[in-house]
């Protein structure tokens, strides 16, 4: 496979994405052949009795990472203040974050994000910087020029969503990075009938397999055929008919197929309930995510619930899992700044929690969490808030992860300054999802020589492995 150091133009990308329509379904084909071979090579080096779970937070909207992570020495803060006007976080706000062999630029994190600092100093926590889609590297006069291939609309949030969670911005396909890992690496779950990826956040593209197929839970558990009010003869003897038309035999091979699939889904059900009432509620790991009234946060109870299917993996026979959770609200169009507060506030917590939790278990080093985003957002005001842009910062939490540094490279935080694609600063990514999906893939199990069946584009980039994972 072809190494690309520099940008494709059009008339190369037009041209490969003509082949790529055979090349690119063809790589993906061969997954369901080539699993085997790849598993079993992928399960002679991974130890059987080693588990491993990544957790993906993604935060829809476009979460404002120029507020996230914000530079405090003086001048760079000044700079800052001026270009971001309203939307600038006072100086003594800042949570200051230890960075080792740095180049003399300090940095801190948004007040709200107390927790995760104490977890960045600790060494627990890696922040991954200027992260973005990009079909290949390509630099702002290339940008300007036209000259070379971008992600197609590029600050569409649907868009831009699926290209996150597919890492492949130019092809149709939505097969998701984690739906090809699942794919390559599913034997290690033998015997298990539950999914590698469990997702407590509806359906989504990162997930999405050639074989495997994601399995949704809500942060309460499984949702399944159950027979509410069966004192009340309408709805027992609905149940009833339910249950004797899935337990026929079909002549027609779609009405079986059908009924094999409600069959499925009700023992897995069944047994994921089962599995769930053996493992504790672990609730009270989340002293800090319970809301006034009672009750955790959204992102709190959907994180308990990863961790309840996490604690019952042994008996549901699986070494392998990938979880997907949300929090959506970073649209801020207005009211930035209260609305962010809050948002980063219960992140926050929420992920500091979960860490804790995972400690306390004995299973911090099994568990990798790493946050995802549509785009970061505009460096200036729209008034109140922001409006989209592109390359952002990302966290990843874990005792896997080389912690308490930053990765890539900050961009230069000038309006139309050499990162900036116009006048109202988005950041042209220096480090695409690509490199750190493939770092993640690489911790996760996938040998190096199957990350282009994870990464169809990952030959582009030259860093398939930023650092911030324990290889």
């Amino acid at each position: 496979m072809k190494t690309l150091n520099r940008p494709i133009n059009r008339r190369e990308f037009i041209g490969q994405a003509a082949c790529a329509g055979l090349s690119f379904a063809g790589v993906l084909s061969t997954v369901g052949t080539l699993r085997l071979f790849s598993a079993a090579a992928s399960a002679q080096s991974i130890p059987a009795d080693t588990s491993k779970i990544l957790v993906c937070l993604f935060l829809y909207g476009g979460n404002d990472a120029n507020n996230t992570l914000v530079p405090r020495d003086l001048t760079a803060y000044n700079a800052y203040a001026r270009d971001r006007g309203i939307l600038a976080l006072p100086r003594e706000s800042l949570l200051p974050i230890g960075i080792p062999n740095d180049d003399g630029r300090e940095f801190g994190l948004h007040p709200a994000m107390a927790p995760l600092q104490s977890l960045f100093n600790d060494g627990r926590m890696a922040i991954v910087c200027n992260v973005g889609t990009l079909v290949a590297p390509i630099t702002k006069a290339e940008y300007l020029s036209g000259g070379a291939a971008i992600p197609p609309h590029l600050f569409s949030h649907n868009d831009q969503q699926v290209q996150w969670q597919t890492s492949v911005p130019d092809s149709p396909r939505k097969v998701g990075w984690g739906g090809r890992m699942a794919d390559l690496l599913q034997s290690l779950n033998a015997g298990s009938n539950i999914s590698m990826n469990i997702s407590i956040a509806g359906s989504n593209f990162f997930q999405v397999g050639e074989e495997v197929i994601q399995y949704h839970v809500t942060p309460q558990g499984s949702i399944g055929l159950n027979q509410v009010d069966a004192t009340w003869s309408p709805v027992r003897e609905g149940y009833q008919a339910m249950s004797n038309m899935l337990g026929r035999s079909y002549g027609h091979i779609f009405e079986q197929e059908y009924a094999n699939i409600i069959n499925r889904a009700v023992a897995n059900d069944t047994l994921l309930k089962t599995s769930l009432a053996a493992v504790p509620d672990y609730t009270d790991k989340f002293a800090n995510s319970l809301l006034p009234g009672g009750g955790l946060s959204p992102t709190a109870a959907q994180l308990r619930m990863i961790l309840r299917l996490i604690s019952a993996r042994q008996t549901l026979g699986m070494q392998r899992q990938i979880f997907f959770a949300a929090l959506g609200g970073f649209d801020t169009h207005d009211e930035q700044l209260d609305d962010h507060n809050a948002l980063l506030a219960q992140l926050s917590n929420a992920i500091a929690d979960f860490y804790h939790a995972t400690r306390d278990l004995g299973i911090a080093d099994k568990v990798t969490l790493f946050t995802a985003s549509d785009f970061n957002r505009t460096y200036n005001s729209n008034g109140k808030g922001s409006d989209h842009a592109w390359g952002g910062h990302h966290v990843v939490v874990g005792d896997a992860v080389n912690g308490g540094r930053l990765y890539g490279e900050m961009p230069a935080l000038e309006i139309q300054g050499p990162q900036d694609t116009g006048t109202r600063g988005s950041w042209i990514p220096t480090i695409s999802t690509d490199e750190m999906s493939a770092t993640l893939a690489r911790w996760f199990g996938i040998a190096e020589s199957d990350l282009p069946l994870v990464l169809p584009n990952i030959s582009r980039f030259a860093r398939p492995n930023l650092g911030f994972m324990h290889l």
